[in-house]
């Protein structure tokens, strides 16, 4: 076999192969036995048709065409690694030449991995929120704690905002009740925003016992989207009772004797969720200074693949779980399909050069990825998704998907060698030392590969959120 290797772009080459066709011996042996399985001569058993007759009764293209079909993924597999190329996706295939005896001949183009310069990083330099807790977050965060603590106590005056109500409810559109619009004893805290638009309004001043109907779209069941006629009955009104702030309620909420040990817990977990968040923020800023500085070409077949897939799983799976659909999506966001393709295509854009320049540095650094590592971060992946450590590594390991979180971890290790060498500051001038963020750096490196896909995720529950409204 000979192979040439021509450049049509820095991301897509052409391979021109050129095969004798004594190689191509073992796949003419396998097509005639292929043809032998699956049809019937008379006067021949079953897969003892001679290989004459064969071409006499079903034509000798038959059986070439079958042999070219079983060889080429070989040929073309022979070819990528002699040119030592690092393809994307799958090739388009032409059979240039097929002579009977003597020759076979294919060109293949194919996508291929662009050669990448990793630009001096050294003298970036990126700015992020300082660390910083105020009295008033505790605050907030201790308030925050007394809230769970809550509780409820039957009264008999008018509901106010803030009250809890046990309610039964019933919908109607045009005048039917729906199969689904039936709801009994549900509890509901006025100002939560949590049922439907206008209720608040329809139970405020109401006691146990009161009834009111309004009207409201339903954001879910039969009906989604749907104007329904709403009559809600309040059998019960409480009124939410906050405990005292005190000694006994630290004990009661916590495993400290005192308030100011709470204060001062609150305090600390405030300030490591903060620093967590500053070593995020500033993987993505050094990121984005890093992919400025970089000049990394796109394959289009592989940026159009990316696109799609970006759109099927907002479309499919994150709208779909929310009861949305692409439309209701853009209208609640503002924008028009152009403009979310526009931004669907920037994402993608910008998945694909990260991925790229960081396998660069994977590369470059000599970066391995040990057992330890991949378990940890699987195990944060697991917790993520909502699934046991076992079930999503069985998951993993069955849809072949280990090489692709050792490749987020090889890369999470990469864009950490580029954060200790660059400079980060905070807006007070104050440099901040992000060495022992290594965990976090790796822990990014989902956000990082996937920006895009984690922005449409907010912007769709964002845009959930909204039509619950």
């Amino acid at each position: 076999m000979k192979s040439a290797v021509e450049t049509l772009n820095p991301t897509r080459v052409r391979l021109t192969v050129e095969v004798p066709f004594e190689e191509l011996k073992d796949s003419l042996d396998a097509a005639y036995k292929k043809i032998n399985q699956q049809v019937t001569v008379k006067g021949f058993r079953k897969g003892k048709i001679p290989a004459r007759v064969i071409d006499q009764r079903f034509g000798r293209g038959a059986v070439l065409e079958e042999a070219v079909n079983d060889a080429l993924p070989k040929f073309y597999t022979e070819a990528v690694n002699e040119g030592e190329l690092n393809v994307l996706g799958q090739p388009e295939v032409d059979i240039t030449e097929l002579k009977d005896g003597e020759l076979l001949a294919f060109t293949a183009e194919v996508d291929i991995r662009p050669e990448i310069e990793i630009p001096d990083y050294s003298g970036i330099e990126v700015e992020v929120d300082p660390v910083e807790v105020s009295d008033e977050d505790v605050d907030k965060a201790v308030e925050e704690l007394r809230e769970r603590f809550a509780s409820t106590a039957p009264v008999e005056r008018p509901a106010e905002d803030g009250d809890v109500l046990t309610l039964d409810l019933e919908a109607k559109v045009d005048g039917e009740v729906l199969e689904d619009g039936l709801a009994s004893d549900v509890s509901y805290t006025i100002g939560s925003g949590e049922l439907l638009d206008g209720i608040d309004e329809a139970v405020k001043g109401l006691e146990a016992g009161g009834e009111a109907t309004f009207t409201s779209e339903l954001k879910g069941g039969s009906a989604a989207g749907k104007e329904a006629e709403i009559t809600v009955k309040v059998s019960k009104v409480a009124k939410r009772e906050l405990p005292e702030l005190d000694d006994d309620f630290a004990q009661l909420a916590s495993e400290f004797d005192t308030l100011e040990e709470v204060r001062a817990d609150s305090r600390k977990r405030l300030e490591s969720m903060k620093q967590y968040d500053q070593a995020t923020q500033a993987q993505e800023r050094v990121l984005d200074a890093l992919l400025e500085l970089a000049e990394v070409p796109i394959p289009e077949k592989l940026l159009e693949d990316e696109v799609n897939t970006r759109k099927h799983n907002l479309e499919h799976h994150q709208l779909g779980q929310m009861g949305l659909d692409l439309a209701k999506y853009l209208e609640i966001q503002g924008k028009t399909a152009e403009e979310f393709d526009a931004e669907t295509r920037e994402q993608a854009i910008k998945g694909i050069k990260t991925q790229f320049i960081l396998d660069e540095l994977v590369n470059k650094e000599k970066l391995n990825v040990d057992q330890e590592e991949l378990t940890e971060h699987l195990m944060r992946r697991a917790a993520s998704s909502g699934m046991s450590p076992d079930q999503f590594a069985q998951a993993v390991v069955e849809g072949g998907q280990v090489p692709m979180l050792v490749g987020e971890v090889a890369r999470g290790k990469a864009l950490a060698v580029v954060v200790e060498a660059v400079t980060v500051k905070d807006t007070n001038g104050e440099v901040v030392d992000l060495s022992d963020e290594e965990d976090e750096a790796a822990e990014a490196t989902e956000t990082t590969e996937a920006a895009a896909e984690q922005a449409e995720g907010d912007a769709a529950a964002e845009a959930k959120a909204d039509s619950d409204k």
